[in-house]
């Protein structure tokens, strides 16, 4: 039977057949398409296991040619619109795929019995190329970015022992692929070329802190910037650097494996940036957009104010904290520092809540904080020389 007719994306004549035979007990798999309204069509299955049924193929909106098809035994993917296919399995068990939807970067394969997966942001499948492959470094054209809050959930998080699906990313996917192992660094530039985050495939994590009290499970696992050679995917969280404050906290609001530790940097804004690649000797760079949650109807002008609050006692706490890394000092003025340090971390908490424009509680407590830390820390400077 026919199991799923697709029609091609870029023209009329174009069309795609899934072929289902396994109820004549026929396990061969069968596709065909038609550049000509359906006057003559070509079987192409070249690549695709003898023993793996079709029950959907479908071609990508974007790419001419890109096929997706959904086998009894998972996904497979063609590049050449089908003359050859290869599997696209990672992260998927073997299951009875029965049908595939792209919608927009994300490839969605419906399951028999099993759910749904989701392969998050296709878009270096639709710019694989051979120079892409050829090249000593690549630098793939990301996607746009969302900034959305990664969780809303005010309460624990769900056991380990509970079935739950995983989220996406919550930021920005980068892919890029080096030809041989050596350095990389990716740099993150806003529209006025300010540097907005630097990453280096030189960095370790931090270690754990010792009188962690929160499960090592609620942890995110810490994301190196790979510098081996091979085609490496890396999320940007959309937050400018952390801020070195003297203590770090896990929200309640905690994913299983997946929580980061705060406090984060600033929120970026929506806006388009500028993604740098440096490995191998050269220097590569990609244009990103990111894009504010729909649901959120907050204006530009309140998100803006946000951000430069939040980025201006992002300063102070590395400030007071830079201060407080000097071991010797007056005890009395020390523990003043260290409470307006904590104080400018709870307040970067707040300030980071949720997307809104900040209280004028909120504007009024940074300015109060930013006077009387520059009192102390001059204070604090002066007892130093």
């Amino acid at each position: 039977k026919i199991s799923l007719l697709d029609a091609g994306h870029f023209d009329t004549a174009t069309a795609y057949a899934a072929v289902n035979r396994i109820r004549l007990d026929d396990l061969a798999p069968y596709v065909y398409r038609t550049h000509d309204g359906g006057k003559s069509w070509t079987k192409v299955v070249l690549g695709l296991p003898l023993n793996a049924p079709v029950n959907a193929v479908r071609e990508d909106p974007l790419r001419k040619g890109l096929l997706y098809a959904g086998t009894e035994l998972g996904v497979f993917v063609s590049f050449d619109d089908g003359d050859h296919w290869q599997a696209l399995m990672t992260g998927l068990p073997p299951s009875s795929v029965r049908d595939i939807v792209i919608h927009g970067n994300d490839l969605v394969a419906a399951t028999h019995g099993r759910g749904f997966y989701i392969l998050d942001d296709v878009t270096p499948l639709r710019q694989l190329t051979g120079a892409a492959i050829g090249a000593p470094t690549f630098l793939f054209k990301p996607g746009s970015a969302y900034r959305i809050r990664r969780n809303q959930n005010t309460d624990t998080p769900l056991p380990p022992e509970e079935p739950a699906g995983k989220n996406p990313p919550d930021g920005a996917i980068l892919h890029y692929c080096l030809k041989t192992a050596g350095p990389a660094t990716l740099e993150i530039f806003d529209a006025s070329k300010t540097l907005v985050r630097r990453y280096t495939s030189a960095e370790q994590p931090d270690p754990i802190d010792p009188t962690l009290n929160v499960p090592l499970y609620w942890l995110r696992p810490f994301q190196p910037l790979s510098g081996e050679a091979g085609l490496h995917r890396f999320v940007w969280d959309l937050h400018g650097a952390p801020p070195a404050a003297l203590s770090h906290e896990y929200p309640i609001s905690a994913i299983y494996r997946d929580t980061p530790r705060e406090p984060l940097g600033p929120a970026v804004l929506p806006g388009v940036y500028t993604v740098k690649l440096t490995a191998g000797g050269v220097t590569l760079s990609q244009p990103l957009t990111v894009m504010m949650d729909p649901r959120v109807k907050t204006p530009l002008t309140g998100l803006t104010q946000q951000f430069q609050l939040a980025t201006k006692v992002c300063r102070l706490i590395q400030e007071s904290s830079d201060a407080l890394k000097q071991q010797a000092g007056d005890p009395a003025l020390r523990a003043k520092l260290t409470t307006a340090h904590n104080q400018l971390v709870q307040l970067l908490a707040v300030l980071e809540g949720g997307d809104n424009t900040p209280t004028t509680q909120a504007v009024r407590a940074v300015a109060e904080l930013n006077a009387s830390l520059h009192i102390q820390l001059n204070q604090w400077q002066a007892a130093h020389r």
